[in-house]
């Protein structure tokens, strides 16, 4: 399993944005699909975003569709999540997951398709 660490979490008042970034430990890290999860207090954790091992693929969801990008950087073994036009309804721990590929193409928008997963990094959006 690959090791994932994210940052970037914080406060941040309704309107305004934020990056998310994890980092993974694994050289092959684009074999990786790579995904964004979300968990609010008392509530399941639900699919926010996803990538294929390319880039070239991306997944949202309905949500958060026009207000984040799911981005990756190969090179750098990082996917980041930059989020526009926040509300107090995106407050949650957000979990960064990943899963080896064999398409190019897939992304993953169910919790049981990944297989490693991040400690979590808390975002508030509040005023």
């Amino acid at each position: 399993q690959v090791q994932l660490v994210e940052s970037g979490g914080g406060l941040v008042q309704p309107g305004g944005s934020l990056r998310l970034s994890c980092a993974a430990s694994e050289r092959t890290f684009s074999m990786y699909a790579m995904g964004w999860f979300r968990q609010a207090p008392g509530k399941e954790r639900d699919f926010v975003a996803a990538i294929s091992r390319s880039g070239g693929r991306t997944y949202y969801a309905d949500s958060v569709k026009g207000r984040f990008t799911i981005s990756r950087d190969n090179a750098k073994n990082t996917v980041d999540l930059q989020m526009n036009s926040l509300k107090p309804e995106d407050t949650a721990v957000y979990y960064c997951a990943a899963r080896i590929s064999v398409s190019i193409y897939s992304g993953y928008v169910k919790e049981y398709d990944y297989n490693s997963w991040g400690q979590g990094t808390q975002v508030t959006v509040s005023s």
